[in-house]
């Protein structure tokens, strides 16, 4: 195992308990590697502080396992799910099957993530350090979990080059089981929701939401709501399922409102009697305005980044703009519901984006509810940049 030394700044957010090692001038002097290699870090004065795994062409140049020596088998990687299964005892998951076995850094794998779909996983390997590594995780997740099949998804820094050269949108691969049914039907809250294990950026639904749906489940009977930026429409079904008298369902994607369309069958709503809009969400809202259309909720969880070349859609500024066209929609007294999953914005800042909005169009709105991701989805109190997901509920007055 090579040392590594490393310099001050990295000292200190180690002793912090921070994961990570940003590439610096002290990590281009270290030693030559290959990605996946585990390396013995160590401070000016040749003190150990950390066994890491080596990414020499990441940014993240190293990102740290543990103390000591470590050896990345299948035992190894046992020990750390059956941990990570463990911390979700209290995670509430009944009536349902999709959900986060591994959230990286917050079970101590730095840049991996597994998640549940049903009797399938799914491994996202965020460095290319653990592609090493695979076929011990496959047997240690075989060994705890017993999955029909197992996937591994390319990283979003590869997703996004492919998506621009290639019209073949399967990003996945099996790597150990059978191939899940296409599409394959999964579990939440109660409500079952169709996902796509092969294709795009992600499967057609958002385990990090799950806590969220039931608080909107919670205020849904007998109201009219709008989703915007509704994807495949789990918030949608969620309402529905819960009583709302009528849904709109608004995003720029005919395919994903189509999923939509088949999650309302598969439950058994009619979805007749709800709403399905395709187009952009600013100019969907400015007609509606023009219409004079009312809600009695209104929720939106846009993309971090927009991909569509109509529309740009950035949290910063973006959030403001959609807060102060979307309060003259709803009714006094109602609730609007926005989310973030952008990494860099805090929850501070993000309270600052609505409150910008609502100034901007003379409306109080007042918070009464604040969240994160789920329990399945932990976090080190060490590491910020983990508490990326930011829920917020207020009231028009």
């Amino acid at each position: 195992m090579k040392n590594c030394k490393v310099g001050p700044d990295t000292v200190r957010m180690l002793e912090l308990g921070h994961p990570w090692v940003i590439a610096d001038r002290f990590t281009r002097q270290w030693p030559a590697g290959q990605p996946g290699e585990l390396i013995c870090l160590l401070n000016d004065k040749g003190r150990q502080l950390a066994t890491a795994l080596f990414d020499p062409n990441d940014r993240i140049v190293a990102r740290v396992l543990g103390q000591g020596k470590l050896r990345l088998d299948a035992g190894w990687f046992e020990t750390k799910l059956r941990q990570a299964e463990h911390l979700r005892q209290s995670a509430l998951l009944e009536e349902t099957n999709a959900y986060r076995l591994v959230n990286g850094e917050g079970d101590g794998l730095p840049g991996l993530t597994v998640d549940r779909y049903g009797d399938y996983l799914m491994v996202q390997l965020y460095s290319a350090a653990w592609d090493s590594h695979l076929s011990a995780l496959t047997k240690a997740l075989q060994q705890v979990y017993q999955p029909l099949g197992i996937y591994r998804k390319l990283r979003p820094q590869e997703t996004r080059q492919l998506e621009a050269k290639s019209k073949n949108k399967q990003y996945s691969k099996v790597v150990a089981g059978e191939k899940a049914p296409v599409p394959l039907t999964v579990q939440e809250n109660g409500l079952d929701y169709l996902v796509d294990l092969r294709e795009g950026l992600n499967t057609g639904l958002f385990p990090d939401q799950r806590r969220n749906r039931r608080e909107l489940m919670a205020r849904s009977a007998g109201k009219t709501v709008l989703n915007l930026f509704a994807f495949t429409g789990a918030f949608s079904v969620a309402a529905a399922a819960a009583g709302a008298k009528q849904v709109t369902s608004v995003d720029v994607s005919q395919k994903y409102l189509d999923v939509a369309r088949g999650n309302f069958s598969i439950n058994r709503l009619n979805p007749k009697r709800h709403q399905f809009v395709v187009g952009d969400v600013f100019a969907e809202l400015e007609k509606m305005r023009e219409q004079g259309r009312k809600f009695d909720i209104i929720l939106f969880d846009p993309p971090s980044f927009s991909t569509t070349k109509k529309s740009r859609f950035s949290t910063h500024g973006g959030t403001a703009k959609l807060v102060a066209e979307t309060l003259p929609l709803l009714v006094t007294g109602g609730l609007l519901m926005s989310s973030s999953n952008h990494q860099k914005v805090s929850m501070d800042d993000y309270l600052k984006e609505l409150r910008r909005g609502a100034l901007q169009v003379g409306t109080n709105l007042r918070t009464i509810f604040t969240s994160g991701q789920p329990e399945d989805f932990p976090c080190p109190v060490t590491f910020p940049e983990g508490r990326y997901l930011k829920f917020v509920i207020g009231v028009k007055q």
